[in-house]
């Protein structure tokens, strides 16, 4: 494993691209394959450890340098250019739920502080905390094309990763609504850090939020049985007085594609991908 690990190294400190900003997709391909090199290295090979280490450091550096400067641009408020450039040199995968190098990426450039204060677990019928993938994030941007008279409400949102890319990136307000009062502590801490006043946080049940504000309303599968069926029903009604549109990752958009008063923007639905509906008082339910 040895040679193999130094052979890599060589090649590692000779490589003049890696350094530039902007090749983070590079570097964190660079660092998968020191890691992956570096497993079973001997226990008496602490100067190749050693390297190793040294270069994972320089590595995490240069990405940390490019997120701060990013950072900077949504706090310039670039964000709307900066989102054309990540659909454009990032576009998004087809399918899959996993995480890549683009949401170490962003974890980055939010720079989102760990919760204060003890996390519950997850009540009945809400689902254990995830982000969005990043990938799936941009996607559901670039197909909303939110304007400056929208609101998208993210139901469930955590951290507050939708709702700050849509004030940090688009015209429109971004609102989350959250349980858990660490989580939203948290997104409101970050949305202040980067001057994002059209992002807004609310500690409350989405069954009994007010979500009258609302043109758009995102699910990331943050509920289940019956307690999802309350707060579709809640859409429902609000979908009954004007449009509306819906937008869904996860297990919950099979959920919504069984709604009669909701219409997919798309010919066929994944669990695995962004699905749009659209309803109002035109369409029946």
């Amino acid at each position: 494993m040895s040679p193999t690990l130094r052979s890599l190294l060589d090649q590692f400190d000779t490589d003049p691209s890696w350094p530039s900003p902007p090749r983070w997709r590079e570097r964190a391909q660079w660092q998968e394959r020191i890691e992956r090199a570096s497993l079973g290295l001997a226990a008496d090979a602490a100067d190749l450890r050693a390297r190793a280490d040294a270069a994972q450091a320089r590595l995490d550096a240069a990405d940390a340098q490019w997120a701060a400067a990013l950072r900077a641009r949504i706090v310039a408020g670039e964000g709307a250019q900066l989102l054309r450039e990540w659909l454009r040199e990032s576009p998004p995968r087809a399918d899959g739920e996993c995480y890549d190098p683009l949401d170490a990426l962003l974890g980055a450039v939010l720079d989102l502080a760990e919760p204060e204060g003890e996390v519950a677990a997850p009540a009945p019928q809400t689902v254990f905390y995830q982000p969005t993938p990043a990938r799936h994030l941009l996607e559901l941007l670039a197909r909303l094309e939110l304007g400056a008279d929208d609101v998208l409400i993210d139901l469930g949102s955590g951290l507050g990763h939708v709702p700050l890319l849509v004030a940090a990136c688009t015209p429109a307000r971004g609102v989350g609504i959250e349980h858990e009062a660490a989580y939203v502590g948290s997104a409101r801490r970050c949305a202040r850090a980067l001057g994002l006043r059209r992002a807004d946080f609310v500690h409350a049940d989405a069954r009994a939020a007010d979500l009258s504000a609302g043109s758009v309303f995102y699910l990331y599968t943050p509920f289940t049985g019956d307690l999802l069926a309350q707060v579709l029903e809640r859409l429902r009604a609000l979908a009954a007085r004007r449009a509306i549109r819906v937008a869904s990752l996860g297990p919950c958009t099979q959920a919504l594609a069984t709604q009669p008063w909701l219409r997919a923007l798309q010919p066929s639905l994944a669990a695995d991908r962004i699905a749009l509906f659209a309803a109002g008082p035109s369409l029946p339910g």
